[in-house]
């Protein structure tokens, strides 16, 4: 390659000492290169070249390009500065910007699934967090373009499409003059923000419904929302509860059990309004499988706000988990008001402690399914073994069943599942990430929801 760019993470420090361990591999390709006259131009883009410019482009002076989230139409320009030998950088970030008139194209023919971006940015500001200073305030898609790029993607024979976005459920489309006019949104019970809700614009239950019609047999999921956007009269849980091509998953991240540590990260919310909102959402979608996200070591955090929040995962007993330690990030409210006083061994410490319960609970969570059939979505060979299938169910947990023929959705012939099919599976098994079971036969979305 003549170029080579490394798109970027900043939430966490180990995403970007990965990035500087590739750079050290790259050092030796292109002094090679340079000896042959065949100079080779790298480029930083994305959240770490919005935080660290300076140090990326000073820094051995190995980096030719940086190119902040909201820089990438600028590629060409900064390449043709590069190849001229000198560095080139643009790191500014903008208030309109969405990539909205650029659809992404699909590089695998089989890919079942895709993921689609509706949204940049984020206002929430919690303490801890430096997504707001390296993608900029929010801003969102105008749904037309949105609905054009999940036709497309049903039409190529995508299965499955993920609505992405920092903040999903505050979405709004402010592109019409009649869209501006609208009430600000309810938040809600319990839960506040540090900015003022913005009235006016097309919110995200109307997107999901628009999206959820264009095909009945493609899944839609969503990730991230912030629990703060799931007031009592939610539209949103009523439409996951009655489309059966919405999957019933949530993303509910909790970051911290103990509302001491939660008032220090400006999450808005308390411990009990938290579970207040589980318990909601449990009454208004039977079934749902929950996840969601965990800090060990965040800024004062004791002893017994570590265990409130080992006892929350107990509660609540989620599907699905990503927890971390806390790392402090540059520019945030954390670094310029906040201490990170508790080590590093006690970090460790109790981040294990936090996976083994989850797992714990987990493990209990999909068991309660054992016995039951799943709609499993095929993804593909398992990576173990070649005579099994990997697919999700639903609940976005992973499943794995025998590669065997079995009878079609309209029982009258018997044939391989293949990448993109639904299938029936019987769960036999269940661990903390995984489920196992036995091939019943090819199903379809509406056939399943109508049985």
């Amino acid at each position: 390659a003549d170029v080579v760019l490394l798109v970027t993470c900043s939430v966490r420090e180990k995403a970007e000492q990965a990035i500087w361990n590739r750079l050290q591999h790259l050092k030796a390709l292109k002094a090679k290169r340079l000896q042959a006259r065949l100079p080779l131009h790298i480029g930083i883009l994305g959240c770490m070249a919005e935080r660290l410019k300076e140090k990326i482009l000073h820094k051995e002076k190995l980096v030719d390009i940086v190119a902040g989230p909201d820089a990438y139409r600028d590629l060409p320009r900064l390449l043709a500065v590069a190849e001229s030998g000198q560095q080139a950088a643009n790191v500014l970030l903008s208030l309109e910007e969405t990539y909205a008139d650029i659809l992404p194209v699909q590089t695998s023919a089989s890919g079942a699934t895709a993921f689609v971006s509706i949204m940049r940015g984020c206002d929430n500001m919690c303490s801890y967090c430096i997504v707001p200073f390296t993608r900029g305030r929010e801003r969102s898609r105008p749904i037309a373009s949105i609905l054009q790029e999940v036709k497309m993607l049903s039409d190529q024979g995508v299965r499955e499409v993920t609505l992405l976005g920092q903040n999903v459920n505050s979405f709004r489309d402010m592109s019409e003059v009649q869209f501006q006019s609208a009430a600000p949104p309810v938040l809600s019970r319990g839960f506040s923000t540090v900015y003022k809700p913005k009235p006016g614009g097309l919110r995200f239950a109307h997107l999901l419904d628009q999206v959820s019609r264009i095909d009945p047999e493609m899944r839609i999921r969503f990730t991230s929302p912030h629990p703060k956007d799931f007031p009592d009269e939610a539209s949103v849980l009523q439409l996951i509860q009655e489309r059966h091509n919405i999957c019933k998953q949530l993303h509910l991240p909790a970051q911290s059990g103990s509302s001491r540590v939660l008032e220090a990260m400006r999450r808005g919310y308390t411990r009990e309004a938290y579970l207040e909102l589980v318990q909601h959402v449990r009454d208004s979608i039977p079934g749902v499988s929950l996840s969601s996200d965990f800090i060990a070591g965040f800024c004062g955090e004791r002893e017994e706000d570590h265990q409130q929040t080992v006892s929350l995962l107990r509660e609540v007993r989620y599907n699905v988990g990503f927890l971390f330690a806390y790392s402090m990030r540059e520019k945030t409210r954390a670094y310029h008001r906040l201490q990170d006083d508790v080590p590093v061994d006690v970090k460790r410490r109790r981040l294990e402690e936090l996976i083994a319960v989850f797992r714990e609970e987990a493990a209990r969570a999909n068991g309660a399914v054992v016995g039951h059939s799943q709609v499993v979505l095929v993804e593909g060979p398992s990576k173990r073994s070649p005579s099994e299938l990997c697919g999700r169910n639903d609940g976005n947990i992973k499943v794995i069943f025998p590669d065997a023929e079995v009878e079609d959705a309209e029982g009258k012939a018997l044939r391989r599942a293949q990448p993109g099919d639904y299938v029936l599976v019987k769960v036999t098994s269940a661990s903390s990430q995984t489920l196992k079971g036995v091939l019943l036969c090819h199903t379809t979305l509406s056939r399943s929801a109508t049985c």
